[in-house]
């Protein structure tokens, strides 16, 4: 119920006028059924855009922090994904991966839109980076189709670290519906799932119009930030 509160009453209206969306490729999305709804993720205020705009209820994968952040800030935030429905995933371990691809297939089980990001974190730079196959593994299990998803110009309202998002347009595209029934029964085989996730990027960055990144971006960033840090040198004995 709050969900739909959220989306027809409190938020989106709000976000509608404020960033005035273009939206292309809205007939993609399926009326009914389970599908998956695959994006770049450039911007916190991603999380919310989407949504708005879709007329189905969208299921996040979204991450365990936002659930679990101190002070009034993070208990309003965790407030605000549970009570969208949104399911918390913890991206530390070994079974992190596991644990995200059970959940999924529990949303998409149900014939329910789910929604993940493939890059598995935000782009620290605007780029588009290599996807994480976890979402080829929902997608055979399930056998559903994947539908590609653009949000252009959310980078520019609200960067990493920015906090208050900048009032300007932003455009959200929809690609045609992604088949992959040919890879039936292929969930465990790491040159199929690799082929899949790769043609759910490549229609991203038709859509999206981004550089592209052939590396993780988690990997990218930490490896940005540890070149950034200045060198500690070991103490000279006298």
């Amino acid at each position: 119920m709050f969900y739909y509160v959220l989306k027809y009453v409190v938020l989106g209206p709000v976000l509608r006028l404020l960033f005035r969306p273009r939206i292309e490729g809205l007939e993609n999305i399926p009326t009914g059924g389970a599908a998956i709804v695959a994006g770049n993720h450039l911007s916190f205020s991603d999380h919310f855009l989407m949504p708005a705009i879709i007329k189905r209820r969208i299921t996040f994968l979204a991450k365990a922090e936002y659930f679990t952040g101190p002070g009034i800030k993070g208990r309003l935030t965790a407030a605000f994904f549970r009570s969208a429905g949104q399911i918390p995933v913890d991206r530390s371990g070994k079974d992190a991966g596991k644990a995200a691809i059970r959940e999924g297939l529990g949303v998409l089980g149900k014939g329910e839109l789910l929604g993940i990001y493939p890059e598995g974190t935000r782009s620290h730079d605007g780029r588009l980076y290599k996807g994480k196959v976890g979402v080829a593994v929902m997608a055979i299990t399930a056998q559903v189709p994947v539908i590609p998803c653009a949000m252009v110009g959310t980078f520019e309202i609200q960067p990493p670290g920015q906090v208050v998002p900048k009032i300007k347009r932003v455009a959200i595209r929809f690609g045609e519906p992604l088949d992959f029934s040919r890879y039936a029964g292929m969930e465990n085989q790491k040159a199929a799932i690799r082929a899949v996730t790769d043609e759910i990027m490549y229609a991203i960055l038709g859509l999206s119009g981004q550089e592209y990144v052939d590396e993780y971006a988690a990997k990218v960033k930490a490896a940005e930030q540890e070149a950034a840090s200045p060198r500690k040198f070991p103490k000279l004995r006298r």
